[in-house]
């Protein structure tokens, strides 16, 4: 079987993230890092109006990532006390 592209296996980021993740998770999975795709999408938003529409389907679409074992104990911790 085929390897997935960065695009195939895109999600948001648990990590890096100012409102919804969407722009770390680019930068986690594209060669471009996450500031880069904030500026695109604050450029786009400022000069065209699209960055927004695009931020938000993004928002909606891309799956949010798997917890790691360090979220999933905090969790964990959480629900026992």
């Amino acid at each position: 079987m085929q390897e997935k592209n960065w695009l195939q296996r895109l999600t948001k980021s648990n990590q890096d993230k100012w409102i919804g993740g969407v722009c770390g998770g680019l930068g986690e999975h594209s060669p471009i890092p996450a500031w880069c795709w904030r500026f695109l999408l604050a450029f786009l938003f400022l000069f065209y109006g699209a960055g927004l529409v695009i931020y938000i389907l993004l928002w909606i679409f891309v799956p949010r990532a798997a917890n790691d074992g360090e979220n999933q104990e905090k969790e964990i911790n959480k629900g026992g006390a």
